[in-house]
């Protein structure tokens, strides 16, 4: 059985750092895409960065890009997602997702994604 389960949420001042990582089991890890997405209260999810298989392909959404950076440690089938300078507006649940995909694509689209983990709070405080 896939299964995705994040780590690394909190509570962080403006300007803090913090590091999420999602952890795979059940499946080959390298063989699969993975990528975050984030859901603000009332707000729809939308797409924060993506990883291809191989680690050598990335993308992130244009409003974050400088920030963030987006890796992953095949060895240790976990995903993760460094951010730093953190603002209020970052304040959401964070949520890692996966899908098989050939070793140089990756994917911006969460319909794309059938694996999803349970997510994890990042709460930036002012």
């Amino acid at each position: 059985q896939v299964q995705l389960v994040e780590s690394g949420g909190g509570l962080v001042l403006t300007g803090g750092s913090l590091r999420l990582s999602c952890a795979a089991s059940g499946v080959t890890f390298s063989n699969y895409a993975a990528g975050w997405f984030r859901q603000a209260p009332g707000k729809e999810r939308e797409f924060v960065a993506a990883i291809s298989p191989s680690a050598g392909y990335t993308a992130y959404a244009d409003s974050l890009k400088g920030r963030l950076t987006i890796s992953r440690d095949n060895t240790k089938d976990t995903l993760y997602l460094q951010m730093n300078s953190l603002k209020p507006e970052d304040t959401a649940v964070y949520y890692c997702a996966a899908r098989p995909a050939r070793y140089r694509t990756y994917y911006a689209d969460a319909t794309a994604y059938n694996v999803w983990g349970q997510g994890t709070q990042v709460t930036v405080s002012s």
